[in-house]
Formats: C-alpha cells, sequence, structure tokens
C-alpha cells in the first residue's frame, strides 16, 4: 500500500507559506506568464507541418485541440486555486492518487516541461536564421541545426539553439519576478506581431486557397490536431507559479483560463488567414510558414517583423516551460523523491538554482542535437497524458474531500473531466507508434528509478508530512 501513501490536502496548502519561494506574481503576470508559454513554435513553426496535413481545416484542428485543453484547463483551475502549491498535477496527485501515480506524472512532467524548451529553441534558432539572411549575414552550415536534420548538408551542433537555452536559463536562476518583468515585455511584443499578421494578410486572402478545404479528409484534421497541440502546451506551467502568486485562490483560475482564451483566438484566426494566402502544399519543407505566407502576399516589411517577433516571442515559451519543469523538480526533490540538493534555495536570488542550471544545459544539448520533428510528437504524448490524470484527479478530490473551500469549481463535474479524459486519449491515439514506443522507454526508466532510489527516500514514506 506503500505505492498509494498520499499526501495530507490541508497540511499542503497550510505549508504553502513557508516555502522560502517570494509571492510576486498577480493575475496579470499569470495571464502574460501562460500567453508567454503558448504563443511559440506551435504557431510560428509547426503551423506549416498542420496546414499541410489538414489543409485549410487546420482551423478545426486548432479548435479540437483548444476544446481538448479547455476541459482540463478547467480542471487545473479548480486545482490551483484550492491546492496553490508548487509541482502543479505532480503535487495534485500526490494528494489524490497516491505516490506512485505522482512519480509516473512528474516523471512525464519533467519530460514534457523539457523537452518543450529544447524544441522550441530549435524554432528559435531557425527564425533567428532568416531574420539573419535578411541582413545577408549566415552561421556556418554545420551549427545551424542537429545532425541528419538538413537533408544533403553536414549539420553537428545547433549553436543558436543551445546558446539561446544558456541565455534564459542564467535568467532564470537569478530570479522570477526578473524573469516575469521580461517576459511581460515580450509578450507584447509577440502579440502585437500576430496582430499585425492578422491585420496585414486578411487583405491578401484568396477564397479559392481555402479550396478544397478537407484535402485529407477527418484523418488529416485529426492527426493536425494531434500535433497542433503542441501549440497550446504552456497554459498549464501557468499553475506551477502557485507558491509564488500573491492571490493563488483568485489570480491562478484567472491566469490559466484567460491565456488559453486568448491564445485560441488568436491560433484559429492565424490559420484561415496563412492558409488563404499560400496553398497548404506550398508550406512543406518551410521552417518559418507565417512570415513566408507574408512574403507570398508581397509584404516582405512584415515578414521581417514577423521574424523579429518570432525571435522575441519564442524567447518567453523557453522561459516559461523552463520555470515549470525547475518547479516541478523542486517539488519532488522537497518531497525526497530526487536528491535534496535539488531543492535548495538560492540565498539570494530565491530560486532552485542549481536545479535551473542542470536542466538548463541538459536540455539546452537536446536541442543543440536532436531535430524538431522528433521532438513535437513525444512532447505532446507526455502533456496529453498529464492532462487526462489530472481531470481524474478533480474527479477523486471531490469524492475525498466534498467540503474542502474550492475558489473556483470545474464545471459540469463529472461529465467536463471525463470528456477532458477521452479528448486527450483520442488524440494520443492519432500519434505516431514510435512516439508510443519512446513515450513507453521513458516511463520504464522511471519506474526503474522509482523502485530503485524514491520509494525508499520518500519524506512521506518516513512519516514526514511535506508540503
Amino acid at each position: 500500500m506503500s505505492l498509494f501513501r498520499k499526501k495530507n490536502v490541508e497540511h499542503m496548502i497550510a505549508g504553502a507559506n513557508r516555502t522560502g519561494l517570494r509571492k510576486t506574481l498577480g493575475a496579470l503576470d499569470l495571464t502574460l506568464l501562460g500567453v508567454g508559454a503558448i504563443i511559440g513554435t506551435g504557431i510560428f513553426v509547426l503551423t506549416g507541418t498542420g496546414a499541410v496535413q489538414a489543409g485549410p481545416a487546420l482551423t478545426i484542428s486548432f479548435l479540437i485541440a483548444a476544446i481538448a485543453c479547455g476541459f482540463a484547463a478547467l480542471a487545473y483551475a479548480e486545482f490551483a486555486s484550492t491546492i496553490p502549491v508548487a509541482g502543479s498535477i505532480y503535487t495534485y496527485s500526490y494528494a489524490t492518487l497516491g505516490e506512485l501515480a505522482a512519480w509516473v506524472i512528474g516523471w512525464d512532467l519533467m519530460l514534457e516541461y523539457g523537452l518543450a524548451t529544447s524544441a522550441v529553441s530549435v524554432g528559435w534558432s531557425g527564425y533567428l536564421q532568416s531574420l539573419l539572411a535578411g541582413f545577408g549575414v549566415s552561421l556556418p552550415t554545420m551549427l545551424t541545426a542537429a545532425p541528419g536534420a538538413l537533408p544533403g548538408h553536414q549539420t553537428l551542433f545547433n549553436l543558436p539553439a543551445f546558446l539561446v537555452m544558456m541565455a534564459v536559463t542564467a535568467l532564470l536562476s537569478v530570479g522570477v519576478r526578473e524573469s516575469t518583468r521580461i517576459n511581460n515585455f515580450m509578450v507584447a511584443v509577440k502579440v502585437s506581431v500576430v496582430l499585425l499578421v492578422i491585420a496585414v494578410g486578411v487583405f491578401h486572402v484568396k477564397p479559392g486557397n481555402w479550396q478544397p478545404f478537407m484535402p485529407n479528409g477527418w484523418h488529416g484534421v485529426f492527426g493536425a490536431a494531434a500535433v497542433m497541440f503542441f501549440a497550446f502546451i504552456g497554459f498549464d506551467s501557468v499553475s506551477a507559479a502557485a507558491e509564488e502568486v500573491k492571490n493563488p485562490k483568485r489570480d491562478l483560475p484567472i491566469g490559466l483560463i484567460a491565456s488559453l482564451a486568448v491564445c485560441a483566438v488568436l491560433y484559429v484566426t492565424v490559420a484561415a488567414v496563412v492558409t488563404g494566402i499560400v496553398p497548404s502544399a506550398q508550406f512543406a519543407h518551410i521552417s518559418h510558414p507565417v512570415s513566408y505566407a507574408l512574403q507570398v502576399a508581397g509584404q516582405p516589411w512584415v515578414a521581417g517583423f514577423i521574424d523579429l517577433g518570432a525571435v522575441l516571442g519564442m524567447l518567453t515559451v523557453i522561459l516559461v516551460m523552463g520555470y515549470g519543469q525547475t518547479r516541478i523538480i523542486f517539488a519532488m526533490s522537497r518531497d525526497g523523491l530526487l536528491p535534496a540538493a535539488l531543492s535548495r534555495v538560492h540565498p539570494r536570488f530565491a530560486t532552485p538554482f542549481l536545479t535551473t542550471w542542470i536542466v538548463g544545459i541538459f536540455f539546452g544539448l537536446i536541442g543543440a542535437l536532436v531535430p524538431l520533428n522528433v521532438l513535437a510528437e513525444l512532447i505532446n504524448i507526455g502533456t496529453l497524458a498529464a492532462f487526462s490524470m489530472v481531470s481524474v484527479a478533480v474527479l477523486i478530490l471531490r469524492r475525498t474531500h466534498p467540503d474542502l473551500p474550492r475558489a473556483f469549481r470545474c464545471p459540469g463535474v463529472p461529465v467536463v473531466p471525463v470528456l477532458a479524459v477521452a479528448s486527450c486519449l483520442f488524440l494520443m491515439l492519432n500519434l505516431q507508434r514510435v512516439t508510443w514506443i519512446a513515450f513507453v522507454a521513458w516511463l520504464l526508466l522511471g519506474m526503474a528509478i522509482y523502485f530503485g532510489y524514491s520509494r525508499h527516500r520518500s519524506k512521506l514514506g518516513q512519516g514526514i508530512q511535506v508540503h
């Protein structure tokens, strides 16, 4: 039964104010944090891949992915406002499903957030190179991509991807207040660029390019939705900031739901515009599809702004996802499931300094050495599994702690959580077989670590209640 030992929810809530982390974030910070995490490689890079697969029906693919995320966001909002503790769904699972389930989902989240930063660093590198090319500047080919990423070219290391990971890691290590100030500025730039795409691009739309609307049928739409789900990853990282929020019961639900809603509207609109400008099949092998659409429209100055905005904007995704990952590891270490050094807070910066640099360097190297298309689907399957878990956990907490004060209640229980699980599982089934194999291999490695190390060092197993 030790595999199912659970944290005491009341003790977790009471201890949320004694962590040493500074409470500096408000509702606007959280909303911008979410938007900063969401708008990035998914819209600036993978839109081309989705358009080839789904055609102009990419707008439907985005809507399907947004609905799946929306169901999960309602569940996240209930948990985040009820148990405002660092660790996101890992912590929620520990309180409802038990230690083994918490370990599995924590291990899963480490993969999701880490590979997300790696993937975005690769997308950032592509837009930076496109921007530099506009000024006649090019990097040595060997240092522009991961090995095998560019057919017909010898590439060894994606240097821009690695360097941007190191820069963001340095920023995260010195403090969340400083990080969010920069994030808020860059989110404003990024949203402005997306709005510029819509405002200029809408006048160059040719309705004929929307025909056939669904060239690959529903199979193509659902397959694209499973990939475009990556474009919405990030809103869940808002909940990882719970212990650094001034008024978590009010502000966390606002940040989660508002950031997802804003991005869903922008994504569907951008997808309609770019597929109306360029026939969908032309996006094959295009690494910067949004700026490419404006180039085709004869607006090179706008395309240049898009490249610049993407370079600045994708920095925020790396920033927020890296932030979320370090807080997951911080929570797992504090519980004894990972080495204690990973939860030490820096005396000056009040951040998990060592953890931030370890994961930054590790996933920086992955971004430099692994192609983007290999990373994207593996991130999606891990996130879909996490979203399913939080939806199940809401149902369990409603039964085990019916009288627990909830600042926000997920509507339509049990229907909404069940729909969240069903939609996430449906999208998982539309991912490639190799993605499932890699995901299972990661989980098996996690099981080996849990039974060989974590289970025996768990503080809860030693009778120590930690929040």
